[in-house]
């Protein structure tokens, strides 16, 4: 958090005790505020999302270990201004939990907020860490597009609907050549063969669904391609935004590879990518391995993907 702070301090303030990371600028009164968080690990996700037009504050837990309800008040104390909080939540046990306690806390003091339950991994129906589906790429995508609704001056309500628009229609899957390491551990959390990889892992080190033999760059791409093809499913003429997505450990020219193989599956769906992020924003340590997450997009979802934002790791 300071190391992030002493980069970025025209973006971003850093908060000890109870840890948590706000926008630099002042919001304005009657602005809806945009809150997430989660276990620390994963970044640039959440505090490299802190900024205009994206979140408001960011509450980071220990490395894979959900914040904590006086750290989640704290933050929202810090950016109310009148017109209550959202709170984008990944489906995870634990960050469902103090999260809840949080509104609960927020609202007995006044403050109005609402939830987005963030579960958009097709991989498996149930983890170690949910009940349910879990929550991974999908995340960056709502808080982008709901903290752009607030930004242009939409309502709680209406920021809260839009994002839970973003969660239908949006689904990923990712694997991993490699396991990380968590620094209390000191040791993976699974192990692969140098010829294996596991399909469907999740963003802790989660077991996917499959274990199997190391495919090519493209045959990887067709196995999460076509699950979450399958699920939503996406139509023929759809439009799409897309990412793919690194885990920490996988160079930017292999994710290149990953998207030039997933652009041509779309094509031949006749499935349009209007709009695209490669590279790394839900990370899992050091983990070799990638996720490709598709939202079907309309043009309302489109005008917010395109609205101003400046934060450390998204800016246009």
């Amino acid at each position: 958090m300071l190391g992030m702070a002493r980069a970025h301090p025209h973006l971003l303030r850093a908060h000890f005790d109870p840890n948590y990371i706000v926008r630099a600028d002042a919001l304005r009164p009657g602005k809806v505020g945009v809150l997430s968080g989660g276990g620390s690990g994963h970044e640039p996700m959440h505090g490299g999302f802190v900024g205009a037009g994206m979140l408001d504050a960011a509450c980071p837990g220990r490395i894979f270990t959900s914040p904590t309800p006086d750290q989640i008040e704290a933050a929202c104390h810090a950016i109310h201004s009148g017109a209550g909080i959202l709170f984008i939540v990944k489906n995870y046990t634990g960050d469902i939990l103090n999260f809840d306690i949080a509104a609960e806390l927020c609202r007995a003091n006044g403050i109005d907020v609402a939830t987005l339950l963030i579960h958009d991994d097709v991989a498996v129906q149930d983890s170690l860490y949910t009940a349910g589906r879990r929550g991974v790429g999908i995340t960056v995508f709502a808080e982008k597009i709901c903290g752009a609704a607030a930004e242009a001056g939409a309502p709680l309500d209406r920021v809260a609907a839009i994002g839970r628009k973003v969660g239908q229609q949006g689904r990923s899957m990712g694997m991993a050549l490699t396991s990380c390491i968590v620094p209390a551990v000191g040791r993976p959390t699974f192990v692969l063969k140098e010829d294996e990889m596991e399909i469907g892992v999740g963003i802790h080190g989660e077991p996917g669904r499959e274990r199997m033999a190391l495919q090519t760059a493209d045959e990887i791409t067709d196995i999460l391609a076509a699950t979450i093809f399958d699920d939503l499913p996406f139509r023929r003429g759809s439009r799409v935004i897309a990412m793919v997505n690194g885990m920490g450990g996988t160079p930017l020219i292999e994710l290149y590879i990953i998207f030039r193989r997933l652009a041509r599956l779309c094509d031949d769906r006749n499935i349009t990518i209007s709009r695209n992020l490669v590279g790394n924003y839900v990370t899992s340590l050091e983990m070799a391995g990638c996720s490709i997450t598709l939202l079907e997009a309309d043009d309302e979802l489109l005008h917010l993907w395109d609205a101003p934002v400046h934060t450390a790791a998204l800016h246009w």
